[in-house]
């Protein structure tokens, strides 16, 4: 995955709508809770994800650097990049953020 210090704004701004920041948050509302894999951590993974988008070695979900990692690689999966990432779009457009 193409990342550059250029990123960490993008990677920021998710961090802090996804988890407001901190490694252990987990969301305990939506359709991933009410299916037994709630979002983990920094950027909100879920297990299935995690486990997918993780590197060797890196296999803690609720490690701040192996939570990005895997996050940062399933946006550049799905979505082509940050460019694509619905809540960047969004409030690229001057609107609210909505989450992935």
């Amino acid at each position: 995955v193409p990342v550059t210090e250029e990123h960490i704004d993008e990677i920021w701004t998710i961090i802090q709508k996804e988890s407001g920041g901190n490694p252990h948050a987990i969301n305990k509302w939506d359709s991933n809770w009410e299916r037994g894999t709630p979002s983990k951590g920094l950027m909100q993974c879920i297990d299935p994800t995690f486990q997918r988008y993780k590197l060797p070695g890196h296999d803690d979900i609720w490690n701040p650097v192996d939570n990005i990692i895997a996050g940062v690689r399933y946006i550049f999966d799905r979505y082509g990049g940050f460019e694509g990432h619905p809540g960047l779009k969004s409030m690229a457009r001057g609107g609210a953020y909505q989450g992935y």
